[in-house]
């Protein structure tokens, strides 16, 4: 599916509308390619007010919505994943979004909902890849949008 901003930011809201606790979203894509910006339209849906930014030099912002929202960038933590207690955002009591979490493959849980960007100017390439069967009802989320 190509999405312009508002488009992707319209489907990450109507997405966080169907997300549980528990969640976990991996976020895969080169630089600019839309992660963070899918990340705030996320956050509109769970109904947090707060401006959400990215990650990156702090590792994990977590915000208070509907459910909380645990918004990790693990670029910078390179092949070190225990530099930070994933396992208390992977399995606590929100949505967990992982920018760059291809990088933590073998610590990643067996189930979550990888979503892959590619950037062609103004537009990106979203496409959904459901890793586990309680992340398939997503897919059809590409159709409807």
């Amino acid at each position: 599916m190509k999405l312009n901003e508002n488009d992707m930011l319209a489907f990450a809201e109507s997405l966080a509308h169907k997300l549980n606790a528990g969640d976990v979203i991996v976020l895969t894509g080169d630089l600019g390619a839309g992660k963070t910006t899918f990340t705030k339209g996320l956050g509109k849906g769970l109904g947090i007010n707060q401006m959400i930014k990215s990650p990156t030099y702090t590792i994990v912002r977590e915000y208070e919505g509907r459910l909380p929202l645990y918004h990790m960038d693990v670029y910078r933590i390179g092949d070190d994943p225990d530099s930070i207690d994933l396992d208390s955002y992977i399995f606590g009591d929100g949505v967990t979004v992982i920018e760059w979490g291809n990088l933590l493959e073998a610590d990643l849980p067996k189930e979550y909902l990888e979503i892959i960007f590619e950037r062609d100017g103004d537009v990106r390439e979203v496409l959904l890849t459901a890793h586990g069967d309680s992340y398939i009802k997503f897919l059809p989320l590409i159709e409807e949008n």
